[in-house]
């Protein structure tokens, strides 16, 4: 299945230190989704890796090359299906998920090894470097956010997706649309927004804090990614909430 992101898991350079990977396609609900790892060098050198993807050989040998890969991140209850893959190419890496990882993992009967629990503040790690926060307020959904200051880059999985056209079958364009994650208007998916019913200041709150923190580009884990312009893609894509 093609994706519209080809060449495929393979390394592409975003910025100094950034690097993302367009990997295979994946069907949730029946819909084709792309899926896209962000990987960024920090000043320690070592490797962090955002919503892995599923790993090639090839793909192994590219990443070792940037630096010691140290640091795998689920940022929500969805993404963590590949970690294991990078867990068992990378001995010693340490692994970080979002809250819900592991009961979801469990309840899909995946043995999975997680070494901390992402929180509100980013750990020593990467403290300085990478902001992150837990958007809270969904009866259903947390997920970690990043913002890497050096290059004003902020990091998504699926509180916005915005998948173009030509990469989706025609008949899904209009609930894509009904959606409201056809690009370029791609936002938060309305069932997603349904969860966060009770929970609206949070999720607003959450939403200033990641425009005040200016971002030039936009990183999403679905569909055409903001490469410029982050800031007024944020307050485009969110003004149904602020």
């Amino acid at each position: 299945m093609t994706t519209g992101y080809e060449p495929l898991n393979t390394l592409k350079p975003v910025v100094f230190g950034v690097w993302l990977i367009d990997g295979p396609a994946i069907r949730f609900y029946g819909v084709p989704f792309s899926t896209r790892a962000t990987v960024i060098r920090l000043r320690s050198g070592n490797i962090w890796v955002h919503s892995p993807t599923r790993l090639t050989e090839s793909l192994r040998a590219e990443v070792a090359e940037l630096g010691p890969v140290r640091h795998l991140v689920a940022p929500n209850w969805i993404h963590y299906a590949y970690l294991t893959e990078w867990q068992a190419a990378f001995p010693g890496v340490t692994t970080w998920a979002a809250p819900g990882v592991a009961r979801r993992a469990q309840a899909k009967g995946m043995e999975l090894h997680i070494d901390h629990r992402l929180g509100q503040d980013a750990p020593d790690d990467w403290a300085g470097e990478i902001d992150q926060m837990i958007v809270e307020g969904s009866s259903t959904h947390r997920e970690a956010v990043f913002f890497h200051h050096a290059t004003r880059t902020l990091i998504l999985t699926d509180l916005i997706e915005n998948f173009e056209r030509e990469n989706m079958p025609l008949l899904m364009w209009p609930l894509l649309r009904m959606v409201g994650i056809l690009d370029p208007h791609g936002s938060m998916p309305k069932d997603m927004r349904a969860t966060f019913r009770d929970g609206h200041e949070q999720l607003e709150a959450a939403v200033r804090q990641m425009i005040d923190w200016g971002p030039e580009r936009v990183i999403l884990a679905h569909g055409r990614w903001f490469e410029t312009g982050g800031t007024e893609e944020l307050k485009r894509a969110f003004g149904w909430i602020l």
